[in-house]
C-alpha cells in the first residue's frame, strides 16, 4: 500500500496517474494547500520542502519519497514498468522527464502566477513565460512528429509532461498549429488509468478554464498561498 499525499495540481496528478497505470494500491490523503497544510510539521517530516506530492511506501519500511520526478522514478523502478531496463532506453525516458521537471513545469507554473494569480498584470512577465511555454510545446510537437510517445514506449516521461501540458489553457497558452502535440494530448487522455488518475482529486478547472466562477475560486485559493507562503 502506498500513501499518497497530494492535491489537485499537475504535479499531484503525475503520481495518481502513475499509480493507476501501475495498478498499485494506494490511499489518498488530500492536503488543503490554501490552509498551508503542507507546511505543518507532520508533513514536513515526510517532505522537508513542504510541497506536494509525497508518498510513503508501507511495503518498504514506510519509506518516504518526495519530489514528483523522484517519485515517478521510484515507482517505475519498484515495478519494472513505464521505464526501460536498458541504459539507453532508461536515459531517454529520464531526459524527457527532466525536460518537464526543468522546463515545462517551471515555465507553466510561472505563467500561471503572472497570468492567473498576481493581482497586478505585469504584461512583460506574462509574455515572457507564455512565450517560453509555447517554445517548449514546439519542442514536444517536433519530437512527437517522429515518435508516438516521447521516449519510445509510453512511459513516466509522457505522464509527467502530459499532466502539465493538458492544463495549457489555464496558463493562457494555446496548442493551435501543433498537431502532433494535440494528437498526443488526446491519445493519453483516452487511457482509462489516466482518466482515473486526474480524478484523484479532480481539477477540471485547470484543463478547461471555462467556468468563470470556478476559475475565480481556484485562482483566489492559489493567490492566498502566494500571499501567505513566505510568512509561514
Amino acid at each position: 500500500m502506498i500513501d499518497l499525499y497530494t492535491a489537485a495540481t499537475p504535479n499531484g496528478h503525475k503520481i495518481s496517474i502513475a499509480l493507476e497505470e501501475l495498478a498499485l494500491p494506494y490511499e489518498l490523503h488530500l492536503l488543503e494547500l490554501g490552509r498551508n497544510e503542507q507546511k505543518e510539521p507532520w508533513f514536513t517530516a515526510i517532505n522537508p520542502n513542504g510541497r506536494i506530492p509525497a508518498i510513503i511506501d508501507r511495503a518498504n519500511d514506510s519509506f518516504a519519497v518526495f519530489e514528483s520526478g523522484a517519485i515517478l522514478i521510484y515507482l517505475a523502478e519498484k515495478t519494472g514498468r513505464l521505464m526501460p531496463q536498458d541504459a539507453k532506453g532508461r536515459s531517454l525516458v529520464l531526459q524527457w522527464l527532466m525536460f518537464q521537471m526543468g522546463g515545462v513545469g517551471p515555465m507553466m507554473g510561472q505563467a500561471n502566477v503572472f497570468y492567473r494569480y498576481f493581482p497586478e498584470k505585469i504584461q512583460p512577465a506574462i509574455d515572457r513565460y507564455q512565450g517560453e511555454c509555447r517554445r517548449l510545446f514546439r519542442v514536444l510537437d517536433d519530437r512527437l512528429a517522429r515518435h508516438e510517445f516521447l521516449a519510445g514506449d509510453y512511459s513516466i516521461a509522457d505522464i509527467a509532461n502530459w499532466a502539465w501540458v493538458r492544463t495549457h489553457r489555464w496558463s493562457g497558452v494555446e496548442t493551435e498549429g501543433l498537431p502532433h502535440l494535440q494528437r498526443w494530448i488526446r491519445q493519453i487522455r483516452s487511457r482509462p488509468a489516466v482518466l482515473r488518475g486526474i480524478e484523484q482529486p479532480s481539477s477540471n478547472v485547470l484543463e478547461r478554464a471555462d467556468s468563470q466562477d470556478k476559475v475565480e475560486q481556484f485562482a483566489a485559493e492559489a493567490r492566498k498561498m502566494l500571499e501567505t507562503g513566505q510568512s509561514r
